[in-house]
């Protein structure tokens, strides 16, 4: 996954909750290219498939398991998120799940800007690998 746009953006000068909005794109877009290769399917089937994936409890939980593989930069980078001041938030999650969702986003979107493609598969990788066990 590389930038498109040919700009430069030092992500260590962006806040937390930039990284996240970024963040959130990369890791979606990860989620859909996992789940269309797993199989061809009918669009309704893929978003249902999609949000098991996409969801703050979810990605709270990968969060959570992948904190012993971070390095500490991309410890500071998730902490960084997770503890950004947000002004609303769904009413029917918990809050600390929203934070540690919107931490890992943060995360992710530093890593794509800071164009570390191999990282991202790497967590990516394990995060699907936490929601699969976890779902079953």
């Amino acid at each position: 996954m590389s930038i498109f746009l040919d700009k430069n953006c030092n992500p260590k000068q962006l806040s937390p909750q930039t990284l996240a909005f970024m963040g959130d794109s990369v890791y979606d877009l990860l989620v859909r290219e996992y789940i269309i290769n797993e199989a061809n399917r009918p669009v309704g089937e893929l978003n249902k498939r999609k949000v098991k994936y996409v969801n703050c409890e979810s990605q709270a939980v990968s969060a959570k398991y992948i904190m012993d593989i971070l390095t500490d930069e991309e410890i500071a980078v998730y902490k960084r998120g997770r503890n950004a001041l947000v002004k609303t938030a769904p009413k029917n999650l918990s809050l600390a799940d929203y934070h540690s969702a919107t931490g890992l986003e943060a995360l992710f979107g530093y890593l794509y800007l800071n164009g570390e493609n191999e990282r991202i598969k790497e967590l990516f990788s394990k995060c699907v690998e936490i929601i699969n066990n976890i779902a079953t």
